[in-house]
């Protein structure tokens, strides 16, 4: 039995089918999981109306096929393993128009922000604390970029030292 790469390619020959809808949605959702507003948006490009999307999203809400809840805590816990700090993963999620009460919750069960700030300091730059003020700076700017907050960063990079 062979694959029919025609079938992936074939347009929506109804626009209106609330089966069409629900069997496009169980394929995308069998690949991999989806928040509510990402499927409803890979459903609206594939040519659904809107009234549609928006029942055949709710039905699989209500069976927990689809769970942002669920979603939000698997994605909270895989980039927090590539080391992303809470402020990039919360402005991802929110991208994704998950409501900001899962997106804290989430949060909140996800691991502890200022040891693994540390971690991904130690991994990029080694044990050793910054030696200088510049390359504290650009430690800073790296733990920034990932995701952490200000305090996350202060107590990664050690505490403060004296120049003098």
């Amino acid at each position: 039995m062979g694959f029919d790469s025609r079938a992936k390619r074939q347009k929506v020959t109804s626009p209106s089918d609330p089966a069409a809808a629900r069997q496009a949605a169980i394929a995308l959702l069998a690949r991999r999981d989806y928040a509510s507003g990402e499927l409803r948006a890979r459903l609206e490009r594939k040519g659904f109306k809107a009234e549609i999307v928006e029942s055949t999203v709710a039905d699989l809400a209500e069976e927990r096929a689809l769970d942002d809840a669920r979603y939000a805590g698997n994605y909270v816990s895989y980039a927090a393993t590539r080391g992303q700090g809470p402020l990039r993963i919360a402005a991802e999620l929110k991208a994704l128009e998950l409501p900001a009460d899962l997106i804290e919750a989430a949060l909140a069960g996800g691991p502890d922000w200022r040891a693994l700030a540390g971690d991904v300091r130690n991994r990029k730059f080694g044990p050793e604390p910054p030696a200088d003020w510049p390359e504290k700076a650009r430690q800073a700017r790296f733990l920034q970029y990932r995701g952490f907050s200000s305090d996350h960063i202060r107590l990664a990079l050690g505490a403060d030292f004296d120049l003098d």
